[in-house]
């Protein structure tokens, strides 16, 4: 019997884009940007969400709706993964460059 422990992805990303300063908070705490994705594509909405962004988040799953994750760096810093409500495409951004 093998153990699957990867979880299987809610939904697709389409296109991945990174804003500049998401790039360089990635670069700057030496993470990558597919470490914050996929655990957005999985549902882990990350660090600091109020609960009613969760909520949505789980609405967003039923009903197509925009999805957000917020994550923080080895650096501290807040990192946004928003993917939008028809899947065409999923951005890492900084919070001041929404």
């Amino acid at each position: 019997m093998t153990n699957n422990t990867q979880a299987r992805s809610l939904f697709a990303l389409g296109q991945i884009f990174m804003t500049p300063g998401a790039e360089n908070a990635l670069e700057s705490a030496d993470q990558s940007p597919f470490e914050f994705l996929a655990r957005h594509r999985v549902g882990d909405w990350g660090e600091g969400l109020p609960p009613e962004d969760i909520q949505a988040n789980e609405e967003a799953l039923q009903h197509d709706l925009r999805l957000l994750s917020r994550y923080i760096t080895k650096q501290d810093e807040v990192i946004w993964v928003i993917t939008e409500y028809d899947r065409s495409c999923t951005t890492l951004l900084l919070p001041a460059e929404y």
